[in-house]
């Protein structure tokens, strides 16, 4: 078993096949942006984080290969690279954000004479490569941050029973995870007494992926169907609920995967904390609310068929969101990196969010 999604090293790119978990564990090599692409499309890595770096380590690989005279041409092939790797899954935003943020680097590079081709060319790989380290330190903030927050709403000494939608952990992100961060902090301090999650139909990533990483770090958890939260909040006393984000608008509402909104209609009634780990990366202030996010709809295959043996009738027709969108009003609390938010509270990030962007080259 490994934890390890993304492999990188000297140039060199590879990740961990998710349509293959739990049964095989097999690498798949990423050559250039078109194979970055294919395997985002094809959800053979996932997760918002997950998708932005192994988008962007794509492109790195490629241009590596590659010898630029001019660093016009160098700028040209990187915009209209990163712009095709958005088009990969368009709900979440981190590939977006991160495409943005690099578009403005390479930009500002061609327009400073001091600065050759080669040299651009190697900034540029250099800034995609740091963003591996820098999500991992985002994530463990966010674990102990949101860790603090669950634990302030409990007696001292308590211990606490978490339940969890999709897979949020290593496998999601560059590793650690952000919402099954937040529970692996709550296991190394002695306060979990139970992580439940959920299988999540219909691709099954909390079945596959989430159990696979909870039976690898031997956490205490238990799988629950997807149909079965309700009477969980009922007779399990919940004391938080924590989800992972593919994109937050800036009101607060959040699109994750299809059935967290139904969860977090049934914590509000059942007066269980509904908490949401995302790195500031998730959040778009371009977006107002959360009426205004796309969102992707997957082929009806992945609803009739699992392991390509039918399992739905002949003929049916299917309907199958890939996420949904949370209202702010049933959100606690948003963790980042930098703190744990209340909805209304997000404006006061959007600088914080700037300064996070204009600091990545140099990391």
């Amino acid at each position: 078993m490994t934890l390890q999604a993304i492999k990188y090293e000297n140039g060199t790119l590879e990740v961990l096949d998710q349509l293959l978990l739990p049964k095989e564990s097999k690498y798949i090599p990423i050559l250039g942006v078109e194979d970055g692409w294919k395997v985002i499309n094809k959800m053979q890595v996932r997760g918002a984080p997950a998708i932005a770096i192994v988008g962007c380590l794509s492109l790195a690989v490629e241009i590596s290969k590659e010898e630029f005279e001019k660093k016009k041409a160098l700028r040209r092939e990187v915009e209209g690279k990163l712009n095709y790797l958005i088009s990969a899954r368009p709900t979440a935003v981190n590939m977006k954000q991160a495409a943005d943020h690099l578009i403005s680097y390479i930009n500002s590079l061609d327009n400073d004479e001091s600065i050759s081709a080669q040299e651009m060319q190697a900034r540029f790989v250099a800034a995609i490569e740091a963003m591996l380290e820098k999500d991992i330190s985002d994530n463990r903030s966010i674990g102990e941050f949101g860790a603090k927050a669950i634990l302030n709403n409990v007696t001292d000494g308590e211990q606490v029973r978490i339940l969890t939608h999709c897979n949020t952990g290593s496998l999601a992100t560059a590793y650690f995870g952000t919402a099954l961060g937040v529970v692996r902090c709550l296991h190394s301090a002695s306060r979990l007494e139970n992580c439940y999650f959920t299988e999540t139909r219909p691709y099954n990533q909390g079945a596959r992926l989430t159990a696979y990483e909870l039976v690898h770090d031997k956490i205490p958890s238990t799988l629950v169907c997807d149909s079965t939260v309700a009477y969980l909040m009922k007779t399990a006393q919940i004391n938080a609920v924590v989800v992972g984000a593919d994109r937050v608008a800036a009101n607060g509402d959040t699109a994750n995967k299809i059935g967290t909104y139904q969860i977090a209609v049934v914590a509000k009634h059942h007066e269980v904390p509904f908490y949401v780990a995302a790195p500031l990366t998730s959040i778009d202030f371009s977006v107002n609310t959360g009426d205004n996010i796309v969102i992707e709809e997957r082929p009806q295959v992945e609803m009739t068929h699992i392991n390509n043996i039918r399992i739905a009738s002949p003929g049916v027709t299917c309907w199958n969101p890939a996420f949904d969108v949370t209202p702010a009003r049933l959100i606690t609390g948003i963790i980042t990196e930098k703190g744990v938010f209340r909805p209304s509270e997000l404006s006061t990030l959007q600088s914080q969010l700037q300064d996070h962007k204009n600091s990545l080259p140099q990391l």
